[in-house]
C-alpha cells in the first residue's frame, strides 16, 4: 500500500516514514503541501496522511482540490488539539478518518489497515458491479450499436429461439452469447462453447456428438459429446462458417429433431440444448461458394445479432479500457490509473484485433508499468492513421503473409516427419492452434 505523508513537521515525517516502512507500507513524505498535491495526483497512492494545519495551504483545501482533480486515494486527516472540528469537518467533506496528535504507534498502524481493508474492498465492488451491470459478462455497451445488440440479447435470452451471432474476431461475439446464456431460463446449467475451426474434421463429429467403444482407432471407452455435456444449457459453435458439409446436415437433423447419434452407435440420444452460433465470415456467401447449407443457414438465422468492430463505436473504448485497468488493478492488488493522454491515444487507434486487443494492451502495460500510472508512451501501438488488416495495403499484404506461414509450416511438418506434435513444439504454438492452421491452408491430408 503506497502512503503519501503531508506534514510540514519533519520530525513527524521522519517518524511516520520509519513506522510505516517498519508496517510493511510503502511511505512517502513531503512537507511542502502544493508540491505534496502535485504528487498525489501524478502518483497512484492508496492513501494520504495530511495534516489539518499547514502554512500557503492547509489540510481542508488540500483535500477539496485533490478530490475537485479526481484524486481516488483515501486521505487521513491528523489533527492536533483544538483541530478535533476541523478534522471532522473535513470527514464531511471526504476525508476517510482523523488521527489525534499526538498519536501511538499501534493506532496509526490500525487506522492504515482499516484503510487498506477498505480500499481492496472497494476495488472488489468497482469490478463486480462492472460484471453485474454488463449481465455478469464484462461487456460494455455505451455505443448506441452495442445497446442496440444487448437489447436484443435480453429479449431472445428468455426464449429457446436460436441466435446468430456475427462480427469480427474479438468483438465480443462469445460475451454476447454469454450474457444471453445468464439472462435467461438456462442459467444454472452449463454453458459450452467450441471453436469450430480449431478441431479437425475427422475429430469434430466425435467431439460434438460423442463416440462409443471401438468406433474409431483410438475410442477405447465411451464417450459424451459437447451436445450432452450441454444438455438443459446452452450450447456456443463458434466459426460456424468453418463446419464441414457432412457435420452440417448432421446438425440441421439435431436442430429439427432434438436428437444425437454418437459415432459408431444405432441408438438416438434426446438432447435439450440451446444453440447459438457465430462467425466472423459472411454466411451468404459461403453458401454462393458452395460451402454452407442454405437449409441450415435458415435455422440458424432465426435471430441475428451483428456485433460492429471497435472502430465504429469508439464510445466504448474508454469505457471497456477503465475497466480493464480496473480489473487489472484488482487482480495485481495495486492503483492503476490511465492518464487523460493515454486514453486518448486508445480512442484514435483503429483496434483491427477489437475488444481482444484492447484488453491485451491494457494487461501488456498494467503488467509493464512499474509506477501504476499507464501513460502514453505505455501503448505501443503504431500510428493509427496506417490502414489496418482489411483495408487498403494491409488487405494487399496479407496474402504475401499467409502464403510464408503456409510455406513456414509446412517445412516443420517435413523436418518432423509428418509428426504435428514435434512440429507445433519447433513453430512455437500449441497443437490446436496448429491443427486450425493446418485446416485453413489446405495442410491436413486424410
Amino acid at each position: 500500500m503506497k502512503v503519501l505523508i503531508v506534514d510540514d513537521d519533519a520530525g513527524l515525517r521522519h517518524s511516520l516514514s520509519l513506522l510505516l516502512t517498519e508496517s510493511d507500507f510503502a511511505a512517502t513524505a513531503e512537507g511542502d503541501a502544493e508540491r505534496a498535491l502535485e504528487m498525489a495526483l501524478a502518483e497512484p497512492f492508496d492513501l494520504v496522511l495530511c495534516d489539518i494545519k499547514m502554512p500557503k495551504l492547509d489540510g481542508r483545501e488540500f483535500l477539496r482540490r485533490y478530490k475537485g482533480q479526481g484524486g481516488s486515494a483515501l486521505v487521513v486527516m491528523m489533527s492536533a488539539h483544538g483541530n478535533e472540528e476541523l478534522a471532522v469537518e473535513a470527514m464531511r467533506e471526504g476525508a476517510y478518518d482523523y488521527l489525534h496528535k499526538p498519536f501511538r504507534p499501534a493506532e496509526v498502524v490500525l487506522t492504515l489497515q482499516k484503510a487498506q481493508e477498505r480500499e481492496g474492498l472497494r476495488r472488489e465492488l468497482a469490478v463486480l458491479k462492472a460484471s453485474v451491470e454488463s449481465g455478469g459478462t464484462g461487456l460494455v455497451a455505451e455505443s448506441q450499436a452495442m445497446r442496440r445488440a444487448v437489447e436484443i440479447a435480453t429479449r431472445v435470452a428468455t426464449h429457446a429461439t436460436t441466435v446468430l451471432l456475427t462480427g469480427e474476431s474479438g468483438s465480443g461475439k462469445e460475451v454476447v452469447a454469454r450474457l444471453i446464456h445468464r439472462q435467461g431460463p438456462r442459467a444454472a446449467e452449463r454453458f459450452v462453447a467450441v471453436n469450430c475451426a480449431a478441431i479437425p474434421d475427422q475429430l469434430l463429429e466425435s467431439e460434438l456428438f460423442g463416440h462409443t467403444r471401438g468406433a474409431f482407432t483410438g475410442a477405447t471407452a465411451d464417450r459424451k459429446g459437447l451436445f450432452e455435456e450441454a444438455d438443459g444449457g446452452t450450447l456456443l459453435l463458434d466459426e460456424i462458417a468453418e463446419l464441414p458439409t457432412a457435420l452440417q446436415a448432421k446438425l440441421l437433423r439435431v436442430l429439427e429433431e432434438g436428437r444425437i447419434r454418437r459415432v459408431g452407435a444405432t441408438a438416438e440420444i434426446e438432447v435439450d440444448v440451446r444453440l447459438i452460433a457465430s462467425t466472423a465470415q459472411p454466411l451468404e456467401q459461403r453458401i454462393q461458394e458452395g460451402a454452407f447449407r442454405e437449409d441450415l443457414f435458415y435455422r440458424l438465422n432465426v435471430v441475428r445479432i451483428h456485433l460492429p468492430p471497435l472502430r465504429e463505436r469508439p464510445e466504448d473504448v474508454g469505457a471497456l479500457a477503465t475497466q480493464f485497468v480496473a480489473q487489472a488493478g484488482a487482480r495485481q492488488g495495486r492503483s492503476l490509473r490511465l492518464t487523460p493522454a493515454a486514453l486518448g491515444k486508445l480512442m484514435e487507434w483503429r483496434w483491427p484485433g477489437n475488444v481482444r486487443e484492447l484488453r491485451n494492451a491494457v494487461e501488456r502495460a498494467a503488467v509493464l508499468t512499474t509506477t501504476g500510472v499507464l501513460e502514453e508512451g505505455d501503448f505501443l501501438l503504431g500510428d493509427p492513421r496506417q490502414p489496418m488488416s482489411g483495408a487498403g495495403k494491409g488487405e494487399k499484404l496479407r496474402p504475401q503473409v499467409e502464403a510464408l506461414e503456409k510455406s513456414v509450416i509446412a517445412e516443420a511438418l517435413t523436418r518432423a516427419a509428418g509428426n504435428r506434435r514435434s512440429a507445433a513444439t519447433a513453430l512455437g504454438v500449441s497443437l490446436r492452434t496448429l491443427f486450425y492452421k493446418l485446416h485453413r491452408y489446405g495442410l491436413g491430408g486424410e
